[in-house]
Parts: C-alpha cells; sequence; structure tokens
C-alpha cells in the first residue's frame, strides 16, 4: 500500500515521525490525530523490534530514528537507552503489535479525528 504523507514533505515528516515515536518511547502514551497514530504506530513497532534484537548494529539503526531526548532526569538514561533497557525487554514474548491506538472526541477548533496510541 504505501505510506501517509500526512500533508508534510518527506523530510518534515520524517523529523515529525521522530519526535513521535521519541515522545512515545519516553512518556509510553501520546495523544495526537487518528492518521498519525496509524503512521506512528509502523515507526514504533520497528524500533521496539529493534530493540529486542539488542545488538550493537541494532542500537544504530535505532540511533538514526530516536531523537536524543532525556527520559530519566535522576538517572540521566535517554531515550534509546530507555528503548533497549526497560521497553523492549517488556515485549520478549510477544510478536509484534507493542502499541494501542485509543479513539478519543474530535479536536476542538478544527474536529480533527483524535486518538491515543500508547505501548501495551
Amino acid at each position: 500500500m504505501g505510506y501517509r504523507k500526512l500533508g508534510r514533505l518527506s523530510h518534515q515528516r520524517k523529523a515529525m515521525l521522530r519526535d513521535l515515536a521519541t515522545d512515545l518511547i519516553i512518556n509510553e502514551r501520546i495523544t495526537t490525530t487518528e492518521t498519525r497514530a496509524k503512521e506512528l504506530r509502523r515507526t514504533v513497532e520497528k524500533l521496539i523490534t529493534l530493540g529486542k534484537r539488542g545488538d550493537l548494529h541494532a542500537r544504530r539503526q535505532a540511533a538514526a530514528v530516536v531523537r536524543n531526548k532525556v527520559a530519566n532526569a535522576e538517572t540521566g538514561q535517554d531515550a534509546l537507552q530507555k528503548l533497549f533497557a526497560d521497553v523492549a525487554p517488556r515485549y520478549a514474548d510477544r510478536n509484534g503489535g507493542y502499541t494501542r491506538i485509543i479513539k478519543t472526541a474530535p479536536r476542538r477548533g478544527d474536529s480533527a479525528k483524535m486518538a491515543v496510541i500508547e505501548l501495551v
């Protein structure tokens, strides 16, 4: 089928999905539009699969996507470390389906379809 363009140029779309994926790894639950959530699901599922592999090559591939944001200020853990240390081991015995999309009320202002995407 392909992918959703989300009304953006390719570099803008890639940057937006990187930011959303990093925020989802850090917070484990974010609210966004329904189409963004469906497209974000593809990116995050691939990142978690890389996290489950856990080798150096997988870590470098994930680092190309995940932004360098601090996930936990007390421990100094960043988003990539959280992906490999906390998130991926949680799904060691699960083959895909790491995220859940829950539709919510339309956004006030432009009535866009909204959804909550979270890690299962």
